[in-house]
């Protein structure tokens, strides 16, 4: 897209985000930048199926029925920020779906596995540990998760204050996603994307690899997988510049259009 914004105001425009969650952590992660959103950022953040208060689906598998329960909650007139195993998810979305005014992936790149990073071998052997044990598992992947914070302790103890009360994920929604984990690749679809693409990591995030890292267009520093918890404001503030930016764009390509 060759539009470049007008220095017009922005003063009655609404930018909606949709906030979309990754593997074993429903929406609830995003509660912590609640009090920075500004009042031109509008902010819905939905549960996948299977997570939260939200049922699973009958073939957690299905990208069809995925995109069938997701149409109401990821609408084109928004901004997906997709964290995780969401950002794989929202893209494999996209092109069913109509495609959204932009993609903010967080904390992950075209693909998870990564020879530098989380490999197949070690997600394979995550897969098999989590077949014997799903509670074990997912409370070693939120650890982990948590390792790249400055504060690895405080960062679990907040994950563990947001998700104590509510359900937890369905053991056969968590199954699918690490199988979306080993093997989706959105290379393609970034590569094609209609509208505007922003990735975002912490600099210490120990689930990518140091070149996926060094790819992103941000790095938020002192900050790893979860900048959720420990550094939210600036999580937020990035988000709503990055959005704001994809909104006057837009606005200003659909005038060009129009005239």
């Amino acid at each position: 897209m060759n539009c470049l914004p007008e220095p017009a105001s922005d003063a009655n425009r609404v930018t909606k985000l949709v906030l979309l969650s990754g593997w074993g952590i429903d929406a609830r992660i995003w509660q912590p930048l609640s009090s920075y959103w500004p009042a031109d950022i509008s902010v819905t953040a939905p549960d996948w199926p299977g997570m939260g208060q939200r049922p699973a689906l009958a073939r957690p598998e299905s990208q069809e029925a995925l995109a069938k329960a997701m149409v109401d909650d990821m609408p084109a007139d928004a901004i997906w920020v997709c964290w995780s195993l969401g950002a794989l998810q929202a893209a494999l979305l996209s092109p069913t779906l109509s495609p959204p005014q932009g993609l903010m992936l967080l904390g992950m790149g075209h693909r998870f596995c990564h020879p530098h990073g989380v490999s197949k071998a070690e997600l394979a052997q995550f897969h098999r540990a989590f077949l014997r044990d799903p509670v074990a598992a997912r409370e070693s992947f939120l650890r982990w998760q948590a390792s790249g914070e400055p504060s690895p302790r405080d960062a679990m103890r907040q994950l563990r204050t947001l998700l104590a009360a509510g359900s937890p994920p369905d053991v056969e929604t968590l199954e699918a996603g690490l199988k979306l984990l080993a093997h989706a690749d959105i290379s393609a679809i970034l590569a094609n994307f209609p509208g505007f693409v922003v990735t975002l990591c912490g600099a210490q995030d120990p689930l990518l690899a140091p070149s996926v890292r060094n790819s992103m267009d941000v790095q938020l520093l002192s900050a790893g997988h979860c900048p959720m918890l420990s550094r939210p404001e600036a999580l937020a503030e990035t988000i709503v510049q990055q959005a704001r930016r994809m909104s006057r764009v837009n606005s200003s390509c659909r005038e060009t259009i129009s005239t």
